[in-house]
């Protein structure tokens, strides 16, 4: 193990930014399990990791590798708040990985530097403005250096992305899905203590939501999917889902606006984006996929077994909506976290053992109609019925540095099928690549489970 200047060094696979973090720490200790060897070959066959704490770093890596010794990855110095460092790593790398949050206070310096670099970008981000800006600000000269640069590769959003296509491809022909409702529920027999960046992206994302909606407005509107069937009725607040054993309440994700990036990007691109040198196999592959992904009504829902669960997510809802507006309520809400989410944040986060006793359902609740045909006549409601579920281990530590990894692998390993460059979404990027298989193969499972007519 070695601490390495920025200079004159060779070219590494990939680097991980921000690897001493709540959630980085994990992602490292997932990228080692691929560092390839002579027993085990991978695309990942040189990683780095970067940070503002070498020392830190390298407690991290020994964290990570344990119980074996660490390997012998070299720790490079960067900072969000030099330039030049950024500049630096992302010019070392194939692929850089960001685990550095907010994303709304030091990500976009992190792009910059990749799209600068013509370096490929992954992060965990799920916050919408970030993702949104990045897109307008980076696209064209992304596109124009080769860099491919692409957020929400955690928790947020690849389990709401592919379980929606996967849904999809339920509804064979002449059948139609118009709607789908994605219900979150979030389990263990320990206690649930959630990721604190997330909410602290929560706060800072309830105190600039205005921003976003001045953002979006100033944008150039984009064509809308056509969306067969009429828009769902709006539900109660707190709905008692039966046949799912949850009550559950309306959750504002970056989930459902990240679905609804990709409907919009596959929508301009019905056969998908083509890859820079993709194999005539893939490229079949790729145009047979996108047509089975119909445009749907897409939402999410928080979900609990007890409905004290879903009032605890009120509350939490609550003290954000009030405090994030002013100065003086953020510094008290991200000073005391446990407070204002009833114990559901901690400023130390969660245990190892709250790590491995935790698990997320998510289910997709799909209807439409037999016949695609019956969406035309007036006043007709859907008349099909479909229910999927992903399911997997911890969301924010393990989850998310799954998913994440393993997007990161089909990056180095299958280049040449995916777009040169450009800010997309993980669903427009990887849906007719082989991530599915792969989260499958790595502990998270996707379910049909049944079908009715309504």
């Amino acid at each position: 193990m070695a601490t390495e200047t920025l200079t004159s060094e060779p070219a590494y696979d990939l680097i991980i930014l921000g690897a001493s973090g709540f959630t980085g720490q994990y992602v490292l200790r997932e990228a080692l399990k691929f560092l390839s060897s002579p027993s085990s070959p991978s695309p990942l066959r040189s990683l780095a990791i970067a940070g503002r704490n070498p020392s830190k770093l390298k407690s991290t890596l020994q964290w990570a590798a344990s119980p074996s010794q660490p390997p012998s990855i070299p720790i490079l110095q960067a900072d969000t708040s030099s330039p030049d460092s950024l500049l630096a790593i992302a010019r070392q790398a194939r692929l850089l990985i960001s685990c550095v949050g907010p994303f709304r206070l030091h990500g976009r310096p992190v792009v910059s530097a990749c799209c600068e670099a013509g370096t490929d970008y992954l992060d965990i981000t799920g916050e919408p403005e970030f993702m949104e800006r990045m897109e307008a600000e980076f696209h064209e000269k992304a596109a124009d250096t080769g860099a491919l640069v692409v957020s929400a590769c955690g928790f947020d959003s690849i389990p709401a992305e592919f379980g929606m296509m996967f849904h999809c491809r339920k509804w064979g022909l002449p059948s139609v899905v118009s709607r789908i409702e994605a219900y979150v529920s979030l389990e263990s027999n320990r206690r649930i203590v959630g990721n604190l960046g997330t909410y602290e992206s929560a706060v800072l994302g309830v105190a600039n939501a205005a921003k976003l909606q001045e953002f979006r407005r100033s944008r150039p509107r984009r064509p809308r999917p056509k969306i067969v069937g009429p828009p769902p009725p709006k539900g109660p607040l707190i709905e008692h889902k039966k046949e799912l054993g949850l009550w559950t309440v309306i959750l504002p994700s970056a989930d459902a606006t990240v679905v609804r990036r990709t409907l919009t990007t596959i929508n301009e691109h019905p056969h998908g984006l083509p890859g820079m040198d993709e194999s005539p196999d893939f490229a079949e592959t790729r145009k047979a996929f996108w047509p089975s992904i119909k445009p749907t009504y897409f939402g999410v829902k928080l979900g609990s077994k007890s409905i004290f669960g879903i009032f605890r997510a009120i509350v939490t809802g609550f003290f954000l909506g009030v405090f994030a507006k002013f100065a003086l309520g953020r510094s008290l809400l991200l000073k005391f976290p446990s407070f204002f989410s009833a114990g559901w944040f901690r400023k130390k986060g969660p245990s190892e053992e709250e790590v491995r006793n935790a698990t997320f359902k998510m289910w997709f609740v799909g209807q439409g109609y037999s016949d695609e045909k019956l969406a035309s006549q007036p006043g007709k409601k859907p008349d099909k019925e479909i229910i999927t579920r992903v399911s997997g281990p911890e969301i924010g530590y393990v989850t998310t540095p799954i998913t994440l990894i393993q997007c990161a692998l089909i990056v180095l390993g299958q280049r040449g099928n995916l777009p040169k460059g450009g800010v997309y979404t993980a669903g427009a990027v990887f849906g007719p690549t082989d991530l599915q298989k792969r989260l499958e193969e790595n502990g998270i499972s996707f379910d049909f489970i049944s079908t009715r007519n309504l």
